[in-house]
């Protein structure tokens, strides 16, 4: 899970491209990166941590021109210490191309073979993004006929991404002296959507992860990127849109709408914030049937994402709803940071008690997801030493029992509390009294139930089936020997060519 972004406009986009990372900071913490712009040349700026710490404002000055594009990452591929995997990336040729990526591939070791073997192509970083930037350079190299660039030439290197890229992607780019081009993966499994604004001097355009980003910068919202659709924008032509996939099938990663999105997003014309709502009202349901003897005197969410679930399942019980939980709003996402020991440590930095709300009290504790269980141990840990008669922890998502290689940092069984472990044995290792489940079927019918055209989902790291057709055990088992052996490795200096703008200000701070 990344966080990208893209503007055309009629000014300066750089303080655009900031605040929209911002918004979408969420998305990742562990690096960020601007590209824009101006007179046939592109200027970049890119680092490790959070978007406020990663630009200063003598960065800012740098970054001139009137489109461009961004990223904040979260790293599921490659090394999450290694800045040189920071995006955008740049490749020079053909015309130059500048691309973040949020997903994850699945054949990225083939196609890395192939780029060195057939298509001559040096890809320096163990980052997946630097691939596919690689593949589109190479296919948009094959379909220029003559001297000049054309739509017809974007859209049919797209096609030949499609062809030969597996996975989950949501791509912008910029094209040197061309314009912006956004474009999904077949499946439409990480979400896209653009918007525009009209300004004094023409029609802008915005490209983003998320419809947060377009609300928060005044952009109107059109419609989600189609699953394959490839969108070319600039600001002397407009939008051109073309459909790049043979079979494309829309397939909405589920746990976008569980955690990874913001609750004031919509994705796939589906709000988030109502999907959760309904997640919380069959969550009430599920509790009646499978807990009528169970007395509940308060209804308690994790925050932040729970909120909406635990919120509507109180009034549908008919208990009392509060907020016991204080989040330090300064620590990171508990589940995309790197490394178990980080995590455990971070949960009681990030969270602490109202011992009121739970001293003498049977406690109904209502979270979003249950992944490694690390969290949750934690919190009802909490729960107890606050006082707490009785905890029942509920997810508003299905037990997680499968790795998933789509761009979420859950890629091997071995980390998942309930891959081995039935409801009984994951109550008893997270030290809770009762332990309460959403069900596949009841998640995907909140979706549904908002949009009926939702006809798939990418729902792999619960039910255990890859829509793309194409992992293996094998390649399960792969992922998981090297997650074991810690492939990941320590901090390291740069290895990747610096393409960051240094002024003579940025030289004398180093």
């Amino acid at each position: 899970m990344c966080g990208v972004i893209g503007v055309v406009a009629q000014e300066p986009v750089n303080q655009l491209l900031y605040d929209g990372l911002l918004v979408l900071q969420h998305r990742g913490q562990d690096a960020a990166g601007i590209a824009t712009g101006a007179d046939g040349r592109f200027y970049l700026h890119k680092g490790p941590g959070l978007v406020r710490d990663v630009f200063r404002t003598r960065n800012m000055r740098n970054l001139i021109g009137n489109w461009g594009i961004g990223h904040v990452r979260y790293p599921t591929a490659g090394d999450p210490c290694d800045v040189s995997e920071a995006q955008p990336f740049y490749v020079n040729s053909p015309f130059g191309i500048l691309l973040a990526h949020n997903g994850n591939l699945t054949n990225t070791e083939t196609l890395k073979a192939e780029l060195f073997r057939t298509d001559r192509r040096h890809i320096n970083t163990n980052s997946d993004s630097e691939v596919i930037l690689n593949v589109l350079a190479h296919e948009l190299h094959r379909s220029v006929s003559g001297l000049e660039l054309t739509d017809r030439a974007v859209f049919d290197a797209v096609r030949g991404v499609h062809r030969r890229c597996r996975g989950a992607y949501a791509v912008v780019a910029m094209i040197a002296g061309y314009g912006l081009l956004a474009f999904r993966d077949p499946f439409g499994i990480r979400p896209l959507v653009f918007g525009k604004r009209e300004s004094a001097n023409g029609t802008e355009w915005m490209v983003a992860s998320e419809s947060v980003a377009l609300d928060v910068l005044g952009f109107e919202r059109v419609r989600d990127v189609a699953p394959g659709e490839a969108i070319l924008f600039s600001a002397e032509q407009g939008m051109r849109a073309e459909q790049c996939a043979d079979r494309p099938i829309l397939a909405s990663c589920l746990f976008e709408f569980v955690y990874l999105a913001r609750p004031d997003s919509f994705i796939d014309g589906v709000s988030v914030y109502d999907a959760r709502v309904k997640m919380g009202a069959k969550l009430a349901e599920r509790f009646r049937a499978l807990m009528p003897q169970e007395r509940v005197d308060v209804v308690v969410p994790v925050p932040d994402s729970s909120r909406p679930a635990a919120m509507e399942m109180a009034q549908r019980l008919g208990v009392a709803y509060r907020e016991g939980f204080v989040k330090n709003r300064y620590i990171g996402r508990t589940f995309i940071m790197p490394g178990q020991a980080v995590r455990k440590k971070s949960v009681r930095q990030k969270l602490n008690v109202i011992e009121q709300e739970f001293a003498g009290k049977n406690v109904l504790i209502v979270d979003d997801s249950i992944v490694r269980g690390t969290t949750s141990r934690e919190i009802v840990q909490m729960a107890r030493d606050a006082g707490a008669k009785r905890v029942i922890l509920a997810s508003a998502a299905p037990p997680v029992r499968y790795a998933n290689v789509y761009g979420i940092d859950m890629p091997t069984r071995a980390e998942l509390i309930a891959a081995y472990r039935n409801e009984a044995e994951i109550c008893a290792e997270i030290g809770a009294d009762r332990i309460l489940y959403q069900s596949l079927d009841d998640l995907k019918a909140c979706i549904r139930e908002i949009n009926p055209e939702i006809s798939h989902f990418e729902a792999s790291c619960f039910d255990g089936c890859y829509i793309t057709g194409d992992v293996s055990q094998d390649y399960l088992d792969g992922i998981e020997e090297r997650r074991t052996r810690g492939e990941r490795k320590p901090v390291r200096g740069h290895n990747q060519l610096d393409l960051t703008l240094a002024s003579g200000d940025e030289e004398r701070d180093a």
